[in-house]
């Protein structure tokens, strides 16, 4: 059982940053594939960025290339999402999510364990 507690969340302007954080549980933390998404209001979840774990392998959506940084501190259990340059688009839910098989993949159901969530809203 992985337990995640996502922190760091608020309102921001746009054109701001913000930096989330994931604190995970369990002893393996650094063996697992770590990923955050999001969930906009009427919206699908979708992917923002993971880590492999060893952290040497980063993937990021299209949308946040450039902007969003993914990093992990396996010392800690803990996973970042650093967001700089944010929009109003980038308002939503954000969760984390840890993929126990460690795959590679862009899709929520490669991740099997999720947060709770945190609030972050960007205004124009």
């Amino acid at each position: 059982q992985v337990q995640l507690v996502e922190a760091g969340g608020g309102l921001v302007q746009a054109g701001g940053s913000l930096r989330l954080s994931c604190a995970a549980s369990g002893r393996t933390f650094s063996s697992y594939t770590m990923g955050w998404f999001r969930q906009a209001p009427g919206k699908e979840r979708e992917f923002v960025a993971f880590i492999t774990r060893i952290g040497g392998s980063t993937h990021y959506a299209d949308s946040v290339k450039g902007r969003f940084t993914i990093s992990r501190d396996n010392a800690k259990n803990t996973v970042y999402l650093q967001m700089h340059s944010l929009k109003p688009e980038d308002t939503a839910v954000y969760y984390c999510a840890a993929d126990l098989q460690a795959t590679t993949s862009d899709l929520p159901t490669s991740y099997e364990y999720w947060g709770q969530g945190t609030q972050v809203t960007v205004s124009s």
